[in-house]
């Protein structure tokens, strides 16, 4: 099978950064599916793990964490997909990627594609969707209100995947304001679009903007991108007994400011279902199921915002450099294979 990868880690503008190869078909055993990619979309976490780390095993790494496919075999254990199924899903840290023709991925964190999507449109959503859902829903508890605090959500970085999908799942909760942050007139007008009723600026002092709002000290923030930076903002901004998530990976975070105000700080990593095998492992098969509900309602749409065609070295090494450039908006999906 045809597959993009690399054996030495390090910057994207090297020849060999990323490289065509030919690999053995895989075989399914287990619980596993075996799925023909269609399309994959590309995240902070495939840089991330391009520039620092190595192969798992043997002579080359696989990237790739959000993929849409049709199922063309079942392990002898799986009983809720069949060969023909489209699925969707982000498969799982520990193994190898998605940027490769036939991929295995256990079946409890597999979603039925919407169907009204197309290949990239769904590539786009399940690895944002995921972590989107369980920092607002499992972390966050933002149904659960704060008490005294303003119903609020503070989306820091909202015009990211991550941010993108938060945005639209946090107006699934009617009595929840959602502001979002932003720096540049077309991210601003995005994160607009997909649903914030505020929009503030995260390159000036976020307190003082979030106060003139209105509407009191709000009760959950969520960053996404460059906590570090904003961190006292955050801790000044916060409503007392609020609640604070994270998914980015700064190198120091100083919370003790958070302790006068008894916040609770919630680390959310949308790998650690499948990294631990977790008991609950099959919610995740249930989150992307609820997602696509959402999406063939047209409640939520797709965060995708540039096609890139067809999945080659060439493609992904230009959907990674933008997405290094930290100027991208929602998600860049490579599909089809020549």
């Amino acid at each position: 099978m045809r597959a993009v990868a690399y054996q030495q880690q390090g910057t994207i503008d090297r020849a060999e950064s990323l490289v065509d190869i030919e690999l053995p078909d895989p075989a399914v055993t287990g619980r596993d599916l075996l799925v023909e990619v269609k399309a994959v979309s590309v995240n902070p976490v495939d840089t991330k793990v391009r520039s620092g780390s190595g192969p798992i095993r043997g002579d080359w790494r696989v990237l790739g964490w959000d993929a849409s496919g049709v199922v063309r075999a079942v392990g002898p254990d799986v009983n809720g997909f069949k060969a023909g199924d489209e699925v969707f899903y982000a498969g799982s840290i520990g193994r190898d990627g998605t940027d490769a023709e036939l991929h295995l991925v256990d079946e409890r964190i597999v979603g039925k594609k919407p169907a009204s999507l197309d290949w990239a449109e769904a590539a786009a959503l399940p690895l944002t969707a995921i972590t989107a859902w369980e920092a607002l829903f499992e972390r966050l508890s933002v149904r659960t209100p704060v008490t005294g605090a303003a119903p609020a959500l503070l989306i820091i970085g909202g015009a990211g995947g991550v941010g993108s999908m938060a945005i639209q799942l946090a107006r699934q909760v009617p009595e929840l304001i959602v502001i979002a942050t932003a720096s540049r007139p077309e991210t601003q007008a995005w994160v607009g679009e997909l649903g914030a009723h505020h929009v503030i600026d995260h390159r000036q002092p976020l307190a003082r903007q979030v106060a003139s709002i209105g509407i009191g000290a709000p009760a959950f923030v969520f960053s996404t991108t460059h906590t570090d930076e904003h961190i006292d903002q955050i801790a000044e901004l916060i409503a007392p007994q609020g609640r604070f998530a994270l998914i980015d990976d700064p190198k120091t975070l100083d919370i003790v400011p958070f302790k006068r105000k008894s916040v609770s700080t919630h680390w959310e990593f949308m790998f650690t279902r499948s990294m631990f095998e977790t008991a609950d492992m099959e919610t995740q098969g249930q989150i992307l199921s609820a997602i696509a509900e959402l999406l063939d309602a047209g409640e939520v749409r797709t965060t995708l915002t540039e096609r890139l065609s067809p999945i080659n070295a060439a493609n992904l090494k230009r959907a990674h450099k933008a997405l290094e450039s930290t100027t991208a908006r929602g998600k860049i999906v490579v599909e089809g294979w020549e």
